[in-house]
């Protein structure tokens, strides 16, 4: 990511958490959207795994996904999985995401989402060619228990990054956020008293925009 426009807002791929989709995160960040007009846009993609069951608010015609399961067509975070499935095919989808749609500048994750995009980070700041992003926003983000996703988080990960912390989330809890941001250099932590949603407050507003800000006006990365 060179200099980056001072006129142009900044892009970012949003990744939708566990049983969402493309068109329910879309409805649910309609409030980060508009706390960052003007200086980034928020595209999502869907997770390439349909998520079996459904949900409460399913409708056939946008099902709820996944990026990966930990068991049989199941998702736990805590869960230590000996044989998840499907990660290499939402890593696919990624990469042609920001091929595709691109360019953009950087990611946002929410839960699951997360998750992902912090092993994104991770294969990015190895050089992988194929996530051209210079930094990313993971909001109740988590590291994947799985032993067989453990070289992800082996060394430490050099890319930008501002972890959202919900401090009453009762399904992605503050701690294991933290202990994500953990795995970074220099992260930057932002902690609020709600729970598991993408808060879009004023505090948190000025937060993502101090955050954004140092990779718009031209600085080259």
């Amino acid at each position: 990511a060179g200099a980056m426009s001072e006129g142009r807002p900044l892009r970012l791929l949003g990744l939708h958490g566990y049983r969402q989709s493309e068109r329910r995160f879309r409805q649910r960040t309609g409030a980060l959207r508009k706390a960052l007009r003007g200086r980034a846009e928020l595209v999502a993609v869907n997770a390439p795994h349909l998520v079996p069951g459904g949900g409460e608010d399913d409708d056939g015609d946008d099902p709820p996904r996944g990026w990966w399961f930990s068991g049989p067509d199941t998702f736990d975070a805590g869960e230590v999985a000996a044989s998840p499935v499907g990660l290499e095919e939402s890593l696919s989808a990624v990469q042609a995401a920001l091929a595709e749609h691109g360019p953009f500048d950087g990611l946002l994750g929410f839960s699951q989402g997360a998750a992902l995009a912090a092993m994104v980070c991770a294969l990015r700041a190895r050089g992988d060619p194929r996530f051209p992003v210079a930094f990313t926003i993971l909001v109740a983000g988590f590291a994947s228990r799985a032993p067989a996703h453990g070289h992800f988080y082996r060394e430490p990960i050099a890319l930008p990054t501002l972890h959202v912390v919900g401090d009453a989330d009762a399904v992605i809890a503050a701690p294991l956020s933290r202990e994500l941001a953990q795995h970074f250099v220099e992260p930057v932590v932002l902690t609020h008293p709600g729970g598991h949603f993408v808060p879009a407050a004023a505090l948190q507003k000025k937060a993502y925009l101090d955050f954004l800000d140092q990779f718009r006006s031209g600085q080259s990365q």
